[in-house]
C-alpha cells in the first residue's frame, strides 16, 4: 500500500453587497478568512479496490476531491429520461448482458427496464444510474463515480441499494466510489477505504470487507393483508394485473407500518376428493423495487408457504422464470416434480393463449413445498 498525499484549497466566492457586509460585521466575521478551506489527507485509491467511499457534510469538500482524483468530468450522468433504461446500454451488450447488469443493482422488475426512466423513483434512478456507469467500464482500473449517493431517497431504502451495489460491484468485478452525505451507509457498503472529509481522515479497510459483519439488521414482518392491496403491486409484475379468482390467501410483507412485498396462494385445481389438502399454489410474489436486492422474495415466498402448510394445505408453485427456477432449486423446502413445455397453436401476433389458459411454447418448473424445514420467528 503506498500512501499519496492530497491537499486542496476549496475557495469560495465573498459577497461584498450592502446585506452580506452587515451579517458578517454583525458578527465580527472574517469573511475572506471563512471563505477558503484547506483539505488535506494521505489516501491509497490506486490499490486494488472494488467499493470506495467519499463522505462528509455538504461543503466538506467530496465533490472537489472526487474530481481532483478522477477528473472533472467524472460526475457525467448518462441516463437518458426519456428513454428506457434498458435501451441505454451500449450497443455490444447482449440483452443477458443488460439484464444481469440490472438485477445486479438490484433494478429486478423488468417493469422498471421498459419504462421511460422519468417514471422511475429516485431510487430506482439511481440504480439505473449505476448499472449504466459500471456497465463502460471496458478498461481495467477504470472506476464509476457517483456523487450524492442516496441523498434523496428514504434511509432504509438507501441502505438497501448500498448493500446491492457493492456486492454487484465485487461479484463483477467492477470499482465504484460513491460520495455521500450520510454516514449510515458506511456498513451496508462495505467498502474498501473511506476518505472522512469532515474529520480529514483515510481509513483503509481492504483486509477488513471479506470477514466484516454488519451489527444493524433491518426487520421485515409478514402479516395477511386484503387482497385490495395488490393494486400497489400489480404494475411491478409480469402477468395479468388481476389476481387469480376462487380460493386465494394474500400476505404482505412490511417494514414498520410501510408494506413493501405482496404474496398469494391460490387454488388452481378443483378439490374433487375432501380428504386430501387443498392445493394452494404460491404466485405474484412482488418486492416493492425500493427494496430488491436482500433476497426477501424467495423468504417471502418460503415463510408464507410454511404457514400455510401448518393451516393443512398442500402448497405448490409453478414458474416459468429461469432466474425464479435457480433460485427454488436451490431451497430445501421446495421439490422439483416437472419440467413441461407447454405446447400447442400459437396466435398470430403473440404466445398467449388467454382462452386455454396459459402460455404455449414456454417450458414450466414444478416444485411441491416440503414443510418443517423453514424455521418462523414470531413475536
Amino acid at each position: 500500500m503506498t500512501l499519496k498525499h492530497i491537499a486542496l484549497k476549496l475557495e469560495s466566492p465573498v459577497a461584498t453587497t450592502f446585506r452580506c457586509v452587515k451579517a458578517a460585521n454583525s458578527l465580527d466575521i472574517d469573511a475572506s478568512k471563512n471563505a477558503v478551506h484547506h483539505f488535506a489527507v494521505d489516501a491509497d485509491v490506486t490499490s486494488e479496490f472494488n467499493v470506495g467511499l467519499i463522505v462528509g457534510a455538504s461543503g466538506s469538500g467530496k465533490t472537489t476531491l472526487a474530481q481532483h482524483l478522477y477528473g472533472a468530468d467524472c460526475f457525467n450522468d448518462l441516463l437518458d429520461p426519456a428513454l428506457p433504461v434498458i435501451d441505454q446500454f451500449p450497443e455490444s451488450f447482449s440483452y443477458d448482458d443488460c439484464a444481469s447488469m440490472l438485477a445486479g443493482v438490484g433494478l429486478t422488475a423488468v417493469v422498471c427496464w421498459i419504462r421511460p426512466a422519468y417514471t422511475l423513483s429516485n431510487g430506482q434512478r439511481a440504480r439505473a444510474e449505476c448499472a449504466l456507469q459500471m456497465a463502460r467500464q471496458t478498461a481495467a482500473g477504470e472506476t464509476t463515480i457517483i456523487d450524492e449517493w442516496t441523498s434523496v431517497v428514504d434511509r432504509t431504502v438507501a441502505k438497501v441499494m448500498s448493500h446491492c451495489i457493492q456486492k454487484h460491484a465485487r461479484k463483477a468485478n467492477k470499482r465504484i466510489v460513491l460520495c455521500s452525505c450520510h454516514y449510515d451507509v458506511i456498513d451496508w457498503l462495505n467498502p474498501d477505504w473511506v476518505i472522512d472529509c469532515n474529520r480529514q481522515e483515510y481509513v483503509d479497510r481492504r483486509s477488513l470487507w471479506r470477514n466484516f459483519r454488519r451489527e444493524e439488521q433491518l426487520r421485515f414482518d409478514i402479516r395477511p393483508v386484503d387482497r385490495k392491496s395488490w393494486r400497489y403491486f400489480s404494475k411491478y409484475h409480469y402477468l395479468s394485473e388481476l389476481l387469480p379468482g376462487g380460493v386465494t390467501r394474500t400476505f404482505g410483507l412490511f417494514h414498520g407500518d410501510a408494506q413493501i412485498g405482496f404474496q398469494c396462494f391460490a387454488n388452481y385445481v378443483p378439490r374433487r376428493n375432501t380428504a386430501t389438502p387443498m392445493q394452494m399454489h404460491s404466485n405474484r410474489t412482488v418486492i416493492h423495487p425500493d427494496y430488491a436486492g436482500l433476497g426477501m422474495g424467495i423468504q417471502l415466498i418460503n415463510l408464507t408457504s410454511e404457514l400455510m402448510a401448518r393451516e393443512g394445505f398442500d402448497v405448490r408453485a409453478k414458474f416459468s422464470s429461469t432466474p425464479v427456477y435457480l433460485h427454488m432449486a436451490r431451497q430445501p423446502c421446495w421439490k422439483l416434480q416437472e419440467v413441461k413445455r407447454q405446447v400447442g397453436k400459437m396466435n398470430v401476433g403473440g404466445s398467449m393463449m388467454r382462452q386455454s389458459g396459459f402460455r404455449v411454447d414456454v417450458k414450466t418448473y414444478s416444485f411441491k413445498f416440503l414443510p418443517g424445514i423453514v424455521q418462523i420467528e414470531s413475536e
